[in-house]
């Protein structure tokens, strides 16, 4: 494997994974492209070299295959709808091929000139992608030099695009793009470099969402932040009250297993001692303060309290390396969001005072952009699900396939 900083791209075909599955609204437009702001630089290195850049990438999950979506069926999920703003953010024309497993899409990536952008319809428009078709994979191989994988949002799918193509190419034609090497050196960075006091902060909604980063965590963290409706679950299981909160009847025994190896390795695991709680799953419902573990009948926590507010504050102020996984509560709604907003304000403060931060998952990562913060943490990862197997010690086959160097 090969770095891309070092590679020359002059007169190569470079074939970028890359993920852009990203939101759109009722007219096709684009409502948020930090995937594709992401993988810029990637591009952008490629063309600066004086090489072409050949773009496939999955979009949704639709479950037509290609003729009929040709035919209007699942229109959606066709990346043509990527190419106007693509177009935009590269300052070029994007030519955009309506497959990519035909003549047609080999004809354009053959007949591409250097400085030109081709972008393939969704690879998961075949099923032969999701399956990690071999013969599909080596297709995809020959419409490019060499082969370029961005899309660590996608590394823990073995699917053609990501995984079974990169066979097709030597190790001194194959690498990582920016994104995903930073995603790499950054997980790699915490996991096995962490400057102590180490802090993971675990929140939402279900334990068994969270088992093996947590049992992982136990084994290189000094202290673990339990967050969100998880947390009522391990309250129950020593048993507290916890009135109508989300809780996991058949993971009791679990809880009380991770917080006894925790004991054992020293780790210091921290509950939230106070709760928001709600009569009803609304905005508008009732509230009040209470204990965590004396919460009433037809009450449910939504958000944590203030004396967990300043007890987490005051563990994150102290760290030197912090991993955010999960809210600390129901942040959607605005009576329930001053948890995860002042936690994300103190991820923010403790790195403007040297700690560095890994911020991961779909919702820590949205909270971190909701509440304007996300120019004030080290590191935001664009993988969530990707994210949570590395942190659970699970090797991603989009990653394995590349292989890992020394320089990550």
């Amino acid at each position: 494997m090969v770095h891309i900083e070092s590679f020359n791209f002059k007169n190569f075909r470079a074939l970028i994974r890359v993920d852009f599955n990203v939101p759109l609204n009722e007219k096709f437009e684009i409502t948020d492209d930090t995937r594709i702001q992401a993988s810029l630089p990637t591009i952008n290195k490629v063309l600066k070299d004086g090489g072409a850049a050949i773009i496939m990438t999955h979009f949704g999950r639709p479950k037509s295959n290609l003729q009929s979506v040709k035919l209007g069926a699942e229109e959606k999920y066709s990346t043509r709808h990527l190419v106007p703003h693509l177009s935009k953010l590269l300052g070029r024309e994007v030519l955009f091929a309506d497959d990519c497993g035909s003549e047609n899409a080999y004809k354009m990536a053959k007949t591409i000139k250097a400085g030109e952008v081709l972008l393939l319809e969704n690879t998961r428009f075949y099923e032969e992608e999701t399956k990690g078709d071999v013969e599909f994979a080596q297709m995809l191989a020959t419409l490019g030099d060499v082969y370029i994988n961005d899309a660590f949002g996608s590394a823990h799918r073995a699917h053609a695009s990501t995984t079974q193509v990169a066979d097709s190419f030597s190790s001194d034609k194959k690498m990582f793009g920016y994104l995903m090497d930073a995603e790499v050196s950054n997980a790699e960075k915490v996991l096995h470099q962490s400057e102590k006091p180490f802090t993971a902060i675990v929140g939402g909604a279900k334990v068994s969402d969270k088992i093996l980063i947590l049992e992982n965590l136990l084994n290189i963290a000094n202290d673990v932040i339990i967050g969100g409706g998880m947390a009522y679950t391990f309250f129950k299981a020593q048993g507290g009250q916890i009135g109508k909160s989300l809780v996991e009847e058949d993971k009791l025994d679990l809880a009380i297993s991770l917080l006894a190896k925790a004991k054992e390795k020293g780790v210091n695991i921290h509950l939230p001692v106070d709760s928001i709680v709600a009569d009803n799953f609304s905005n508008d419902a009732n509230i009040k303060t209470t204990d965590s573990n004396k919460i009433e009948d037809g009450w449910m926590g939504l958000d944590i309290g203030p004396r967990a507010i300043e007890a987490f504050s005051q563990v994150i102020l102290k760290s030197k390396t912090i991993l955010w996984n999960g809210p600390m509560g129901v942040f959607e709604m605005t009576n329930f969001s001053k948890g995860t907003e002042t936690i994300a304000k103190k991820v923010a403060e403790a790195t403007g005072h040297g700690a560095f931060s890994l911020i991961g998952g779909g919702d820590s990562v949205a909270a971190i952009n909701q509440f304007k913060l996300n120019d004030q943490v080290s590191f935001i990862s664009t993988g969530g699900g990707a994210m949570l197997e590395y942190f659970e010690g699970k090797k991603l086959p989009g990653i394995e396939a590349i292989k890992l160097d020394s320089e990550v």
